[in-house]
């Protein structure tokens, strides 16, 4: 249990500093990330409009009651007339990387490397399988979450790849490390 604990540990830091280097340097941090043009006077409509923060969806519906088929109708031409998006609002703002964010990502990463030493604690094979195993949970996260966000929210293509680029190297890397810590468990001697 204390190679588990302590190879979770080392594999989150890396999946951190990975994630850092992804960002930081290479500009897998920035595919599909683009500026608002005219952004004071879209900043400015959204000022006056929005003050809750929240995940919004437009064109919006009241999604506390089913709606009439009129209005639903009505909400299905905006639809597909356009615009449609989503948008992430803190009205007040916030800070890049902060200390929180940062202290975040890091727990997060350490909980999910965490998880990960203990599914492979429990599997068997060589060394590269055990990395693949690893490997395997990183396309997992971005097969169920990245790409239905790609499907449902038309994330962009190029942000989406960049997400698979970022988990599959992140885990991969996270991969050796477990391997090389988390031993496999001994096949039971056969029967005589």
């Amino acid at each position: 249990m204390v190679k588990v604990i302590a190879g979770g540990f080392v594999a989150g830091i890396v999946v951190f500093f990975w994630g850092a280097f992804s960002h930081l340097v290479l500009p897998i941090g920035n595919m599909g990330v683009r500026q608002i043009p005219n952004e004071d006077s879209v900043i400015g409509a959204i000022r006056n409009a929005i003050q809750e923060p929240g995940f919004y969806f437009f064109p919006g519906m009241d999604m506390s009651r089913a709606p009439s088929e009129s209005e639903q109708q009505a909400w299905n031409a905006k639809l597909k007339e356009g615009p449609a998006g989503v948008l992430i609002l803190q009205p007040k703002g916030g800070e890049a990387m902060s200390p929180r964010q940062l202290g975040t990502q890091l727990a997060t990463d350490i909980v999910a490397a965490l998880l990960a030493a203990i599914l492979l604690s429990q599997a068997r094979g060589n060394y590269w399988g055990r990395v693949a195993f690893v490997t395997l949970l990183g396309i997992f996260g971005f097969v169920t979450i990245s790409v239905p966000y790609w499907n449902w929210y038309a994330f962009p293509n190029d942000f989406t790849m960049a997400e698979a680029i970022d988990q599959v190297l992140g885990w991969f890397l996270a991969g050796l490390v477990l391997a090389a810590i988390v031993r496999c468990p001994k096949a039971p001697a056969p029967a005589q």
